[in-house]
């Protein structure tokens, strides 16, 4: 048996929650979670938009169905198949969605970027490949990925602040992903600012206005 490899163009959904540029005060781009869809997930900011914050939250370019052969759909990044090349898929496909958006402002505002559960990894991926010029980036309900490259990402996160937020009651977050996530940080030397509440998998509004009040304070 032999594979084939073939390029072609690709066209992935980008959702805006419309705060426009001249009103602008920050860039948010958040990333949605295994099964989730950017539309939902975007609604989920809409906090954000009374703060003057733009929220960019692009789609995993995998769509299935969540049960059997119909019904609700959700996006996943990628899958432990051919995984590379899903990460080289979606990591042009980011490049270009944040590029296209810079290209409204003459001067960029700061920017932020929020990855949960599974879209952590992928937020962390992409900013340190593409040196996307980050203030703040938030993990939440997500850790850091253990394929980042050390050095590369040392000088990246050398002057990021870096958070992680969780629900104290997350079935996914146990004692040895604590232990990973503090890991992967000291070795990249992160000292991850924490956040947490009384909460499952699952973001939290409260915080979430706390966090984003904060960004636009610290940049």
């Amino acid at each position: 048996m032999k594979e084939l490899r073939v390029s072609f163009p690709f066209t992935g959904r980008v959702f805006d929650n419309g705060v426009t540029p001249k009103n602008t005060k920050a860039i948010w781009f958040v990333f949605h979670g295994y099964g989730q869809l950017a539309f939902y997930f975007l609604k989920k900011f809409e906090i954000l938009s009374t703060l003057g914050i733009r929220v960019i939250a692009p789609e995993g370019l995998s769509r299935y169905y969540l049960k059997e052969s119909s019904g609700r759909v959700g996006a996943s990044w990628m899958t432990k198949e051919d995984r590379l090349t899903d990460i080289s898929n979606y990591l042009s496909f980011l490049s270009t969605a944040y590029h296209k958006i810079k290209d409204e402002y003459e001067l960029m505002p700061p920017v932020c970027a929020l990855g949960f559960s599974q879209g952590a990894a992928t937020v962390c991926r992409w900013a340190v490949s593409s040196n996307i010029p980050l203030s703040h980036l938030v993990l939440w309900a997500g850790l850091l990925p253990p394929d980042l490259e050390l050095e590369k990402g040392q000088n990246y996160f050398n002057d990021k602040q870096v958070h992680f937020v969780y629900g104290e009651k997350d079935p996914y977050l146990n004692d040895n992903r604590f232990i990973e996530m503090d890991s992967l940080s000291s070795k990249l030397n992160i000292n991850p600012k924490k956040w947490t509440f009384q909460g499952v998998h699952e973001l939290d509004n409260t915080l979430l206005q706390q966090i984003a009040d904060y960004t636009l304070r610290i940049t």
